[in-house]
Parts: structure tokens; sequence; C-alpha cells
């Protein structure tokens, strides 16, 4: 999508999901900005989002990210976030959320 990513991963309990995706996001706006694959220098915007699942739901999550271009034919990532917020009851300030790009 334009707008974010969904990645599914496993990790060992000895990683932090913060430098988890502190790893992911450096490596990658290297890779994108040693390729030139944009004009400008990419870097992704702070924060991030991270939810766990049961290895009995992993099908249904390969399925739910394999299926996001549809999926956000009907939902925005916006809409989406927020909405998963709420169902796992999560509290959040929303000056700490992303900088959301919206069509207009």
């Amino acid at each position: 999508m334009p707008d974010h990513v969904h990645m599914l991963v496993s990790m060992s309990p000895t990683i932090t999901i913060s430098d988890l995706v502190r790893d992911i996001k450096a490596g990658s706006s290297k890779f994108i900005n040693d390729q030139k694959w944009m004009t400008e220098k990419f870097n992704w915007q702070e924060g991030y989002g991270a939810f766990s699942y049961s290895k009995s739901s992993i099908d249904v999550v390969v399925k739910y990210i394999l299926n996001q271009e549809e999926h956000h034919k009907n939902k925005s990532f916006k809409n989406e976030y927020l909405e998963f917020l709420e169902k796992f009851d999560i509290e959040y300030n929303p000056k700490y959320l992303f900088e959301w790009i919206e069509d207009n």
C-alpha cells in the first residue's frame, strides 16, 4: 500500500518490538535510498502499530495481509487502524497517531 505496510513476524522473546521495528525501518530506508527509488530522501514516520495473534490465527492474518489492496478499496488505513485500537481496547492519545495520508 502507498501509505503503510503490514507484516507478519515471528520473533524471539529476546528482542523487543521497538528494536525490531527500528532495524526494519533503518534497513529498508537505506535500501530504498541506495536504490534511488524516490527523487527525495525516503524515511518512515515515527511510530508503529504492533498486534499479536495466536498461532491458530496465522492463516487468517496471512489472508488479510495478502488482500490489502482490495481491502483498502472499502476501508481507509486510518479507519482500519482506529478500529483495531478500539477492538483490542487500546488506550491512545490522538496526538501520537500517524500523519494520515487521505484521499481528498
